[in-house]
């Protein structure tokens, strides 16, 4: 679509070439969402310069990435498939005339890597960068946080505490080692997975992104349940072992603490079976592993090994 003279119409011009043909939405006032099976689900997700991220930390295209990935992350934990996306960025008055092109080619990477598009957005001048991220997606069996019934399994996609390894090595002015920089700066949200879970059954599921203590109770509130989760069952990331033992902190506690790996927890009736999880395993290429029950109750009950422990989670306003 061609657009009319001015400076935000020459960003969002570099933003159209950058992203070349999935950009066929952009240009309009409005997305226009074809009828599909199932039921729309819609999110949105705020990323802000100096809370969300540091520009000494990542580049544009790992904040596209990092914000877009937050946002779809929420779709998977719905058990939704991605339509796309739409954006809104606030930008700099110093910022280089393709630098929101650089931020909309991490988005666009992040939305087309798990089936979707880059819908539209908006662009606006602002005092530090702001990346707004609305995503819409379909689910054909909704998964929310408020089934999970006692007798349920818990279940969590991946491995916990690469984000945080990296986050960690950052803030002592290192560089992280690869897979530990990968998981901070290029989450992968866990769409495949959540929409086999949700096949599968799963009752109730929440993505984590502000670690596990923390994203834990919200499912046991929203469910009427007490989770009941030994932490040494806690897939851990291979990267997080070492930041654990240079901070004297056990393994799977350094990973229960971290926020933003965005794996999935979901609570799945008690007949799915570990040669199920294999086999969803083979199906998404994302590993499944059991932690813990869900029992009548409230709360969460956090053991390591005979031991009850409690861990905060993130809370942007502590």
């Amino acid at each position: 679509m061609k657009l009319g003279a001015g400076g935000e119409f020459d960003r969002i011009r570099a933003v159209l070439q950058r992203l070349g043909p999935d950009a066929g939405f952009i240009g309009d006032d409005c997305a226009v969402i074809p009828e599909g099976p199932g039921t729309l689900v819609i999110s949105v997700d705020l990323a802000v310069e100096g809370v969300h991220f540091r520009r000494d930390w990542l580049s544009l295209e790992e904040i596209g990435w990092r914000a877009a990935a937050s946002a779809l992350s929420d779709l998977a934990a719905e058990g939704a498939s991605a339509v796309g996306v739409m954006a809104s960025l606030g930008v700099p008055a110093d910022a280089a005339l393709d630098a929101p092109a650089e931020v909309m080619a991490g988005i666009h990477a992040a939305v087309h890597a798990v089936g979707g598009r880059v819908l539209g957005g908006d662009l606006s001048r602002s005092a530090q960068w702001l990346v707004d991220i609305s995503v819409v997606g379909r689910a054909v069996r909704p998964v929310t946080r408020a089934g999970a019934r006692p007798g349920d399994r818990l279940w969590v996609t991946g491995a916990l505490g690469g984000s945080r390894a990296g986050l960690a090595a950052l803030r002592r002015g290192e560089a992280p080692s690869v897979e530990a920089r990968s998981a901070f700066a290029h989450p992968v949200p866990r769409v495949a997975s959540g929409m086999a879970l949700a096949h599968a059954g799963a009752t109730a599921m929440l993505d984590l992104s502000d670690g596990l203590g923390g994203d834990a109770s919200h499912l046991a509130a929203a469910s009427s349940v007490g989770l009941h989760i030994q932490l040494l069952q806690l897939p851990v990331a291979g990267a997080a072992l070492a930041e654990a033992a240079r901070a004297g902190v056990v393994p799977a506690v350094f990973a229960a603490l971290g926020g933003e790996d965005y794996e999935l927890l979901a609570a799945v009736p008690p007949s799915f079976s570990v040669a199920d999880a294999e086999a969803m395993q083979r199906e998404t290429g994302v590993a499944l592993t059991p932690i813990g029950e869900c029992r009548a109750g409230s709360g969460v009950h956090l053991l390591l090994g005979a031991d009850t422990i409690t861990l905060p989670g993130f809370d942007h306003f502590a």
